[in-house]
């Protein structure tokens, strides 16, 4: 097999970085929250952070339990949940936290996500002052275990479909929860199998014979010894593809009843005279008020999801700069990995979007910071808060899934082996681009939001006027107009007037590009949607794979603002100069993945394309003496990854 090196590093690479670079990266990368990050660092108790491999099921479960108590009792877990009514919520701490948890054992990580982000939030968001004093003291402290009983075994994604029903009983001033079919069953609903002491049960609202939509109640589903309360059946999913530690299971009601206080009414419930009220008159509207308010579990997901690709990426890459193979000329003991221009393709891009993911990160906290610490907001901003969630969560989680396989295979046999910690994450990652929303109804979420901002600035206007109205829209529809926008405006501007006479690396050429990418393909999805009638099925699943292309499109133009913005705030001279290289490294990835689609919509030659690929490596070439730095800048300390055979 015939290995090809980067011509730039065959004679004896200098493999440490430059002298503070990993710390300015890593401060860079953090942005406006990295002394509060790196203080979390600091102050994270990580003893106990990996799990062994070879536990069982249940000793698995006792060691997350255990652990997370540890973590607890050292003020981790709960940081950011208000222990009562008065207190304020902090998501920028809760945020911080959840991202500290995805450096261990990330079944760690999504009990604790379970128990103070869905129960927790749930009493939080949902409920008003009485729920919040009764419960919440003893949700943080742990003396209260519950679970987020949402999905059912016939509605994962369809939430407005749920057949659980909760009926109000004037008789008696309580409420009935039902399963009444086998659709019905709560699954895969973690601490239900074994932990739960009560359940955030999410189903129809039925007051007098009329249905009010989707709301959730507090039911109590077992006793002090952990036996299932009357009318409760819980289920032990046992084992699964990860995440050992965490009891999944599944529940079933059979007319099991609750006083009326018991259901979680900040949006609507049955008052003391037995009558239902809202403050939100439209049940759709309401409805979706009521999910919004839980946005913070996707915002933490793509966090967990970032986080993970992360560990890979640094275990792969510091192996790759001590692992030698195959002996050539001036390398009589083998070549380093790093070393071999294939062996940087496969890494080094992968570290280029992990930096423009946690750019964009950054940006997603500061919108949930805006919208849920207590300050004004709009309903725009709210509704662009999760929509950018949404479009996050599935591209940091397929992301991480796609990484952490890579690296599997870029440390060979190696990297196969339980102790060096890569197949653990990658089974423990995989279900990250399942919950809290599969990532393909993600997408269309996205590109749904897309359509509807374009139909209120597209109405009856002409061809031309749609492309000027698209232009205007693109670029505006996730988040207000920064400083770093505008900075984009103006190099789009100017790339716009002579694309073909740029360089590869042009910064202007790039955000051009992904601009027109996104442009195009909504505009002519807008087009062929308004063709479709809306009650016809089959036209409008046609549609599919088109409106997943526009919303990746639109997310990868929300990553690379995000990495601009992100260089800009970056003062640190060599550090800055690095990030360039890697934001071109990202978006010259981004736009080569996608050469075809340049091509036949005229973006790019197909002699430029070609050169592309030519570019990419010689970025490789120019990152490679600094690729210990990059993954520094990580974030990771090197005593975290857990991983033999980096001792």
């Amino acid at each position: 097999m015939t290995q090809v090196l980067d011509a730039s590093t065959t004679s004896a690479p200098d493999t440490s970085p430059s002298p503070g670079l990993g710390a300015a990266l890593c401060t860079a990368l953090d942005g406006p929250l990295a002394d509060r990050r790196a203080q979390a660092r600091a102050a994270f108790p990580s003893e106990h952070l990996l799990r062994d491999p070879d536990q069982g099921i249940d000793e698995a479960r006792d060691w997350v339990l255990n652990r997370l108590t540890e973590l607890s009792d050292a003020g981790f877990g709960s940081a950011g949940v208000p222990r009562n009514a008065d207190d304020v919520a902090d998501p920028a701490a809760a945020v911080i936290t959840f991202e500290m948890l995805a450096h261990g054992d990330l079944s760690t990580l999504i009990k604790s996500g379970v128990q103070w982000g869905l129960f927790g939030g749930a009493v939080t968001n949902l409920g008003t002052r009485w729920h919040h004093d009764t419960f919440l003291p003893d949700i943080t402290s742990m003396k209260l275990l519950g679970c987020y009983a949402m999905t059912e075994l016939g509605h994962g994604s369809d939430v407005s479909g749920l057949e659980t029903t909760i009926t109000y009983i004037p008789e008696t001033d309580e409420y009935e929860v039902r399963s009444e079919t086998p659709e019905a069953t709560k699954a895969y609903i973690g601490n239900a199998a074994r932990d739960g002491e009560m359940a955030v049960v999410f189903g129809q609202l039925l007051v007098r014979g009329k249905n009010h939509g989707v709301h959730a109640v507090l039911v109590p589903i077992r006793d002090e010894d952990g036996a299932d309360l009357p009318g409760v059946t819980s289920f032990d999913h046992g084992g699964k593809g990860g995440l050992l530690g965490v009891d999944n299971g599944m529940l079933r009601f059979d007319r099991v009843r609750v006083p009326r206080e018991m259901l979680l009414d900040r949006y609507g419930g049955v008052d003391a005279e037995g009558r239902y009220s809202s403050p939100i008159d439209n049940p759709n509207r309401r409805f979706f008020t009521m999910l919004g308010t839980l946005v913070r579990g996707r915002v933490c997901i793509a966090a967990g999801g970032g986080v993970a690709a992360r560990r890979a990426l640094s275990i792969a890459t510091r192996y790759a700069l001590k692992r030698r193979q195959f002996a050539a000329p001036g390398h009589p003991d083998g070549v380093v990995l790093m070393d071999y221009l294939i062996h940087q393709r496969r890494l080094l891009p992968g570290i280029a979007r992990a930096y423009a993911l946690g750019f964009a990160q950054n940006e997603l906290t500061a919108a949930l910071v805006h919208i849920q610490g207590g300050g004004a907001h709009t309903e725009r901003e709210q509704r662009q808060l999760e929509t950018m969630a949404a479009g996050l969560k599935a591209t940091a989680t397929r992301f991480a899934n796609d990484t952490i396989q890579e690296c599997r295979e870029a440390c060979g046999g190696a990297g196969y082996m339980a102790e060096n910690r890569l197949v653990g994450l990658r089974a423990d990652a995989d279900v990250f681009a399942t919950f809290e929303g599969d990532n393909t109804v993600l997408l269309q979420l996205v590109a749904k939001a897309l359509l509807t901002d374009y139909k209120q600035v597209w109405g009856d206007l002409d061809r031309v006027g749609m492309v000027q109205a698209t232009a205007r829209m693109v670029g505006g529809t996730m988040l207000e107009r920064t400083a770093a926008n505008l900075l984009v405006d103006r190099l789009v501007a100017t790339a716009r007037r002579r694309p073909d006479e740029l360089a590869l690396v042009d910064r202007g050429w790039h955000a051009y590009l992904f601009e027109e990418r996104e442009r195009h393909a909504l505009e002519s999805l807008a087009r062929r949607m308004r063709r479709a009638s809306s009650k016809d099925f089959d036209a409008v699943n046609r549609l599919g794979d088109h409106m997943l292309f526009v919303a990746k499109a639109h997310l990868e133009r929300v990553l690379l603002e995000a990495f601009i913005a992100g260089i800009e705030a970056c003062t640190d001279p060599a550090a800055k100069a690095v990030l360039q290289r890697l934001c071109s490294l990202y978006a010259l990835s981004s736009i080569n993945d996608d050469r075809a689609w340049f091509i036949e919509h005229n973006r790019i030659t197909t002699g430029r394309a070609k050169a592309i690929g030519a570019q990419l490596s010689a970025l490789c070439g120019e990152l490679r003496p600094d690729a210990l730095a990059l993954v520094e800048g990580l974030g990771i300390p090197e005593s975290w990854l857990g991983a033999t055979f980096l001792e």
